[in-house]
């Protein structure tokens, strides 16, 4: 049996929420749209393994993965006995997309836009997703999709992304910010209107200290 990686990387671009796709470098379904995936080296662990593939295919480094499932069914390979595990991370787009190589024409697609895929790698989105959605239901973990400063809108749609739905503005602005987690800033973001959002940064110190903060603060993850 061969064991192999696949990295399902989920971006935000300060507007939607996108998935980094490539196309499949060699046989079977060359060409085809696919996640960054590859074989684990003998005497590699899986981490390693997850970081090495996802640096060699599409140039991140240094991204955080969280090891998600393990896919195991013998048929997922059309070839060979294949088990895949696979890892998901949660980065800003902007502030890697200098990193993001072309060799094999890596792109973001909208996660309502996700196009043909190569074996069980939509299962493996779809595990992903819902993962997401509880773990944020709970955590503040998608302040990893966030630039350093962020408007309470950008934040808002953010998480209407990740649920599909639209939450209404005061309650949103009344639960986020009764975390303590957000530190006001003097400066407006004033592309989107006259008047303007005031830009925020989290508070790494409580963030590490109250990382529960956000508890039921979505009050049902598995709403879609």
């Amino acid at each position: 049996m061969l064991v192999a990686v696949d990295c399902i990387i989920f971006g935000f671009d300060r507007q939607d929420l996108k998935l980094l796709l490539i196309q499949r470098g060699f046989q079977p379904e060359k060409g085809k749209w696919s996640l960054m995936g590859g074989f684990v080296h003998p005497g590699e662990s899986f981490e390693n393994a997850a970081q090495r593939v996802l640096k060699e295919l599409t140039g991140l480094d240094n991204v955080y993965l969280e090891q998600l499932f393990a896919f195991g069914d013998p048929h997922r390979d059309p070839l060979e006995r294949t088990a895949s595990i696979a890892y998901f991370s949660l980065i800003d787009i902007h502030k890697y997309e200098k990193q993001i190589s072309n060799e094999y024409h890596a792109e973001w697609f909208h996660l309502n836009k996700i196009p043909s895929l190569i074996f069980d790698h939509r299962q493996m989105i779809k595990m992903a997703k819902e993962k997401l959605r509880y773990k944020a239901a709970f955590h503040p973990v998608l302040f990893e999709l966030l630039p350093e400063k962020f408007t309470l809108p950008q934040l808002q749609n953010l998480y209407e992304e990740v649920y599909e739905l639209t939450m209404d503005k005061r309650n949103f602005s009344r639960k986020v910010l009764s975390t303590g987690l957000l530190v006001k800033q003097k400066q407006k973001e004033k592309l989107n209107s006259k008047k303007g959002a005031f830009y925020y940064k989290l508070d790494k110190r409580k963030y590490e200290q109250k990382f529960n903060s956000f508890l039921n603060f979505v009050s049902n993850p598995d709403c879609r």
